[in-house]
């Protein structure tokens, strides 16, 4: 039964449950809403890469700090729909375009995104973007063009949103999830576990998402990538069981999403993937770079999947622009 109310109180009950008291709810949820074990594929590409205006602590693309990352300005049209053929030929069935911009802007560049979104979507694969804030009237032009997806992460709880980022309010992130829904585009929205977050901030971003009416359709759960140059950086490991009880609630929490296994996952090891499978992940980022972190390679997930005797999702939900806006 899908649940808008949680109480913090009842989120802490339930992460501290016995481990296989907690896993066995959660299996018991994740087989009621999707009894198949197969993962959802996404392939996600940094189309405008660097420079980024914010100071999000954990991110290697704000100009804020100095890190490794090359800048590169909005990727031309060819690339990127190569980009994503190849992603489709390999198994994903959505295709996430990323820029590093603080807010959308009307203008060239914009415009150029929009048709980016045309040629993927033309490919018949789910298009997401995560491209900042958006208006909207941005958003209602994004679906036009065919994007099925936005994600903008909530990142954390209210509470400990400004020990991570002070360019951008909590507010400001909730207004864009309202224009996107608003729009009818669905909504990818989740956070980062790892930035010196206590567990009762990990249940209050599990709280907030579960009061959205509706849930979020996507909720990519990410392990802090420690970069070098970042505020981050040295923040001790991610405890894998404590990783894992974070993904068994928002299972639980959060019924009917897909709960994606995000960044980090090449710090993870097979069975703490398993683990993840297990306690109700069931999508991924598949390919070798998640915007500019790397990620497990096409043949390590095929190796794991066949291992867990488990399958990927073969088919988009979406195949023409009248299914997005219909």
């Amino acid at each position: 039964m899908t649940k808008h109310d949680w109480t913090i109180e009842e989120a802490e009950a339930l992460y501290n449950l016995p481990f296989p008291e907690l896993m066995y709810r959660a299996q018991t949820v994740h087989r009621e809403q999707f009894p198949e074990y197969r993962v959802q594929r996404s392939t996600l590409l940094s189309v405008k890469t660097g420079g980024c205006p914010e100071n999000c602590s954990y991110c290697p693309q704000s100009a804020h700090y100095d890190t490794d990352v090359e800048r590169h300005k909005l990727l031309d049209k060819e690339t990127v729909v190569a980009e994503a053929t190849k992603a489709k030929e390999a198994g994903s069935t959505r295709f996430c375009m990323g820029a590093a911009w603080r807010e959308v802007r009307d203008g060239e560049e914009f415009d150029s995104v929009i048709e980016l979104v045309e040629e993927v979507h033309s490919l018949g694969m789910e298009v997401c973007c995560t491209l900042g804030m958006l208006k909207k009237e941005q958003a209602e032009r994004l679906r036009d063009a065919g994007c099925y997806a936005y994600n903008h992460n909530l990142d954390t709880s209210p509470e400990y949103y400004d020990k991570i980022i002070t360019t951008r309010t909590y507010q400001d992130r909730l207004d864009t999830l309202k224009n996107v829904r608003d729009a009818g585009i669905t909504v990818c929205c989740g956070g980062i576990i790892g930035m010196g977050e206590s567990d009762t901030d990990r249940l209050g971003l599990l709280i907030e998402l579960a009061s959205h009416q509706p849930h979020p359709e996507s909720v990519p759960i990410n392990m802090l990538v420690r970069v070098e140059g970042t505020p981050l950086a040295e923040e001790a490991s991610v405890d894998p069981i404590e990783f894992v009880r974070v993904i068994a609630c928002a299972r639980i929490m959060l019924p009917t999403s897909y709960v994606r296994l995000s960044a980090g996952r090449t710090q993870m090891s097979d069975e703490m993937q398993a683990l993840a499978f297990l306690a109700g992940a069931n999508s991924i980022f598949a390919g070798e770079k998640l915007l500019t972190t790397p990620n497990p390679g096409e043949d390590r997930d095929h190796t794991l999947m066949k291992r867990l005797g488990m399958s990927f999702v073969e088919s988009s939900a979406v195949t023409t622009r009248e299914t997005v806006n219909g």
